[in-house]
């Protein structure tokens, strides 16, 4: 769909069983008001530079911190997110927000992507079919909304300045487990008050200083892609049942037999 309209109504769906995507200093003040934080982790096998021209490629470079598992050169990526089942901690009863001015850019994105390789698909977004009408989003494929490409933009540059201090955060927090990405996360939810110290000690690290040379290893459900990170010499393991309330894998596929 190329042309779509929008008109928040105000429902409160999309405000609900989220993890919302935050800067790092939106995690502190996330944190300040007593939410929830969780780390989203991803790695990417880079043994050689993409050629020249691979948008895709250069999107995921500049969102990522170049590190090592074992032997083998990888892109770690992490996402701060804020955690909530049911509805959010800043949503009211009349369904308005508690904190509309200091709402997150992803909320104040909504519903336009920010992943320019995803196209925005009302079907896929939890607003009601009548909110689709009335006020142009979007004409030939193109957001015509001055402000929403502006906040892109915002969260763009920010994903780019931030992804190695994430990393540099995770690692303060003595965690160096990554899936294997666009095969799941590994999820960390660490205590809010160890994780504000650490966001603390991270905010005051340069963004241009490269993350530490703290090695990372992947945790995967599948026997096959183990095997195959361990032959280019990366350090993996298979994930095991949740017994740690701060620590868990999810993955998008079935395990696979070993």
């Amino acid at each position: 769909m190329d042309d779509i309209n929008f008109e928040c109504t105000a429902c409160g769906k999309c405000c609900h069983d989220l993890r919302l995507p935050l800067t790092l200093t939106e995690a502190a003040a996330w944190l300040a008001r007593g939410g929830q934080m969780e780390l989203l982790c991803e790695a990417i096998p880079w043994p050689v530079e993409p050629e020249a021209g691979n948008e895709q490629a250069a999107y995921k470079k500049a969102r990522s911190a170049a590190t090592m598992s074992g032997t083998l050169p990888v892109r770690v990526s992490v996402l701060l997110v804020a955690a909530f089942a049911g509805a959010c901690p800043n949503l009211g009863s009349d369904m308005r927000c508690g904190i509309y001015e200091q709402r997150p850019l992803v909320c104040r994105i909504y519903p336009a992507e920010i992943n320019p390789f995803v196209a925005l698909a009302p079907e896929s977004k939890a607003c009601p079919p009548e909110a689709w009408q009335h006020t142009p989003l979007q004409r030939h494929g193109v957001l015509v909304d001055e402000t929403t490409r502006e906040l892109i933009g915002e969260s763009r540059r920010a994903s780019e300045r931030e992804a190695a201090l994430r990393v540099q955060l995770c690692l303060a927090l003595g965690l160096n487990e990554a899936a294997l990405a666009n095969e799941g996360f590994v999820i960390y939810a660490p205590d809010s008050d160890a994780l504000r110290a650490a966001l603390q000690q991270v905010s005051a690290t340069s963004a241009d200083e490269p993350p530490a040379a703290a090695p990372w290893s992947f945790v995967s459900n599948r026997a096959a892609t183990l095997e195959t990170l361990l032959s280019v010499g990366a350090t993996g393991r298979l994930s095991q049942p949740a017994t740690d309330a701060h620590f868990r894998y999810h993955g998008y596929f079935p395990e696979e037999p070993a």
